[in-house]
């Protein structure tokens, strides 16, 4: 049974949640105003069930957004405070891409540098070329003119991080109850003065909603619009644009032996993300999958065993309210891959390294992929509504913001915190949306 009252109620026991709640409890503690027991953590199934506990684990800074390189730069922090606690493996991150995203990389790394976030930028395509060599003697992919090498940052695994961070939230005495659905909440007065569930009604003093792709339903429990105007940086009004529109999300293993893909010291490679220009062909067959823009990412896995990645996700081309979220994940027959990604991953790795040529047949036939809901601009909302329901709504970047928790945690408590000034929801009002790059994916 849950408990009829908490001061802080958490819908979600996924990153975002669990981060907020594990800081929330440590700030409640120093500051002498009460401790984890005061907090309460719920979820319709069970810790990482959702978006979290599928994610890839890329842990990167990046972003053409200056106030996304900051949060993630802050984020990446917290993931090295506890490597061991969240399965983290600190082995970098690389941009490599083609000309049309030279100035695009070049930004992001003098960027980087000016808040201190250690990388390496190569540019000219001979010298990218040398650089890849050194790094990958099968190295082959054509075209590319820059890369980005952050020195910090690289992976974690989903399940054993969140299985750590619940155990960080736990220890500080906050309580998980999973299996619990939320059926409705009370407004009163213009705050949420209860939240009600399959198991019984809690009243509470702050909510907070962390609930990933499940967002637009509890958007609708609070009585928030689900059709806004959005005010682009030109000052065109923009009427009725959907607030939430959802994207599948592609990615998949082949079963190599992840031994097999080190770089040529020996070392496991940093996380490679390669956007090109360059025509791609079937690795297979040889006839031509596209000659627009594509990009992929990928790494090794050691815990399932093979080198696991994807590709840019595609908008699911219909109303957000005609979306089921439910069955989630890989139980949702509709939303793993299909065919079309595995030919054009597989191909694209096989275009990029010349040991994976000719390995499509090892690619694990076994359903992955998810969807995820997207705000109009394709970048987080973290906001109050309703006076005390406090929305983190991260627009699929979730996974790896896990700090963004720490800064909740202190607006909770009355201290706004700058690094998430930039993603309140009245920009889409202000015309102060964030500035989008060339790159093929939506969240760079």
């Amino acid at each position: 049974m849950v408990p009829k009252h908490a001061r802080y109620v958490i819908i979600g026991a996924g990153i975002h949640g669990l981060s907020t709640a594990w800081h929330l409890a440590k700030e409640l503690r120093a500051r002498n105003r009460g401790d984890g027991r005061d907090i309460l953590v719920v979820d319709k199934a069970q810790i990482g069930a959702g978006a979290s506990g599928i994610a890839c684990g890329v842990i990167r800074n990046n972003y053409f957004q200056s106030a996304m390189r900051e949060l993630m730069a802050h984020s990446v922090s917290v993931w090295e405070s506890d490597p061991q606690a969240f399965a983290y493996y600190p082995v970098g991150y690389m941009q490599i891409a083609p000309e049309s995203m030279h100035a695009d990389v070049v930004q992001i790394y003098e960027e980087q540098r000016a808040i201190g976030y250690k990388s390496v930028l190569i540019e000219g395509e001979e010298d990218c070329r040398a650089y890849m060599l050194d790094l990958f003697s099968d190295w082959q992919a054509p075209g590319v003119t820059v890369i980005l090498h952050e020195k910090r940052g690289g992976y974690a695994n989903n399940i054993k991080s969140l299985q750590g961070l619940a155990g960080k939230t736990q220890a500080e005495g906050v309580r998980i109850a999973t299996g619990v659905r939320v059926t409705g909440l009370r407004l009163d007065g213009g705050a949420v003065t209860a939240v009600e569930t399959d198991q019984g009604t809690i009243q509470c003093d702050h909510l907070v909603v962390a609930v990933g792709p499940w967002i637009r339903d509890i958007w609708a429990m609070l009585e928030l619009p689900d059709r806004i105007s959005v005010t682009t940086p030109d000052g065109r009004i923009h009427p009725d644009r959907p607030m939430w529109t959802y994207w599948a999300l592609q990615e998949g293993t082949i079963e190599v032996n992840p031994n097999e893909f080190m770089d040529n010291r020996g070392n496991f490679p940093p996380v490679l993300h390669v956007d090109s220009d360059a025509p791609l062909y079937d690795d297979v067959d040889g006839g031509l999958i596209t000659d627009r823009m594509w990009g992929i990412y990928y790494k090794p896995d050691f815990f399932v065993g093979g080198v696991q990645g994807g590709t840019a996700p595609y908008v699911i081309d219909r109303p957000a309210e005609q979306v089921a979220v439910d069955p989630y994940g890989t139980k949702s027959p509709e939303f793993v891959v299909k065919d079309d990604f595995i030919r054009m991953w597989t191909s694209a790795l096989a275009h990029c390294h010349k040991r994976f040529e000719g390995k499509r047949h090892l690619y694990r036939r076994e359903p992955s992929g998810g969807i995820g809901a997207f705000t109009p601009d394709s970048f987080p909302v973290f906001d109050v509504f309703r006076q005390n329901a406090y929305v983190i709504a991260d627009s699929n970047h979730g996974y790896k913001m896990l700090g963004v928790g720490a800064l909740v945690a202190k607006e909770l408590l009355g201290e706004p915190q700058a690094l998430l000034e930039p993603f309140r929801f009245s920009r889409y009002a202000t015309g102060k949306l964030h500035p989008t790059s060339n790159s093929p994916f939506p969240w760079s």
